[in-house]
């Protein structure tokens, strides 16, 4: 599989996302998994390569989008998927979306490394005021991890959410321009 190191890390890179017949069964694998699925509210969905394979040509179609495959460096492994959606060019905002698909790279940091690389690329580069995101209030992992890149809480819908029989809040959070620091992106040009 061939991907390209747009944002290089530490120990990731981020890859535009493309629609190779590898990254098709690896997605399809992970949108089949209650691990995965639970914490993006996509549990109810059934998955198809078929189906697989057209949502993500749709999205390779789709140049306002910021979608990128989430690469381990050393091995050059897949591992899981980032993106920012939903642009407002004129409030300057964006959505953030990611999980990490292979579960041998969770809670390792891999999460947090490529939320600094993507918010830095969204801030420094796309030019973005705020970027938020929605998560399940159940999904401390991710709401941990999210304030460690220095999200804010921003607020709560209660009940929004329906999985295995029950309601979950859905929480907001965001981050400004002027609240984000750091200089993750090792391959960049300009320092």
């Amino acid at each position: 599989m061939q991907y390209f190191k747009k944002l290089v890390g530490d120990r990731i890179y981020l890859s535009p996302k493309g629609t190779s017949d590898e990254e098709i069964e690896k997605f399809t694998e992970w949108m089949n998994d209650f691990q995965v699925t639970d914490y993006t509210g996509r549990s109810g969905q059934i998955t198809t390569l078929v189906g697989e394979k057209e949502w993500l040509e749709n999205s390779a179609k789709n140049t306002e989008n910021r979608d990128f495959n989430i690469i381990e460096l050393k091995d050059n492994k897949l591992i899981g998927t980032i993106g920012l959606e939903n642009f407002n060019w004129i409030e300057r905002s964006a959505v953030l979306g990611i999980f990490i698909g292979d579960k041998e790279f969770r809670s390792n940091g891999y999460g947090t490394e490529a939320i600094k690389m993507l918010l830095e690329y969204g801030f420094k580069y796309l030019n973005l005021h705020s970027i938020r995101l929605d998560l399940l209030s159940i999904n401390e992992r991710a709401h941990k991890c999210y304030l460690k890149c220095g999200f804010k809480d921003t607020g709560c819908s209660r009940e929004e959410i329906f999985l295995n029989g029950k309601y979950y809040d859905k929480l907001h959070m965001d981050i400004l321009e002027n609240e984000f620091q750091g200089d993750y992106i090792k391959n960049k040009n300009i320092k």
